[in-house]
């Protein structure tokens, strides 16, 4: 069975995100999504906020089991036995970082390459953070993350 791991913060998962789950799905027989604490972002939600929306925005995908987990990828990878580490670049900003992250994980796991996937053209441009800035202030976000998503984020910044 060929595994693959596609980890993130999902603070909160956008459209952006589940279109990439959705094409990863189609590469592998399983995908974990990892949900983890990015060390240089403060989340918004919860552990168990970000599971419940991962896992309410995946449901649809029967090939793809939503987690939470600490510590080194390079060890979830082990204990899950991926072939493969699913990574989204949406810019040219993003490769340098991707890049020694994925050398980084190749030295402390050799079980597992890293893939990177390119976003679709109308979500390119997504990122989590810029999804909570428009909310904070009340944009319009209804379109670009998934249905609860959108909920959670007007009950988070005060609005119905």
């Amino acid at each position: 069975m060929r595994r693959a791991v596609y980890p993130g913060s999902f603070d909160p998962i956008t459209n952006g995100h589940v279109d990439l789950v959705k094409r990863a799905s189609l590469l592998f027989d399983e995908l974990v999504v990892a949900i983890a604490d990015n060390p240089r972002k403060q989340a918004l939600f919860s552990h168990a906020e970000r599971l419940e929306m991962v896992q309410k925005s995946l449901q649809d995908m029967p090939n793809v089991r939503v987690i939470v987990f600490q510590g080194l990828l390079a060890d979830l990878v082990e204990q899950e036995n991926c072939s493969a580490i699913i990574r989204g670049l949406r810019a040219v900003s993003d490769f340098e970082y991707e890049f020694q992250m994925a050398l980084m994980n190749r030295k402390l796991s050799h079980s597992a390459e890293t893939v990177f996937l390119m976003p679709s053209l109308r979500w390119v441009y997504l990122s989590s953070n810029l999804i909570k800035e428009i909310a904070r202030h009340n944009g319009a976000i209804k379109d670009l993350v998934p249905d609860v998503v959108y909920r959670k984020l007007r009950a988070a910044f005060g609005r119905k």
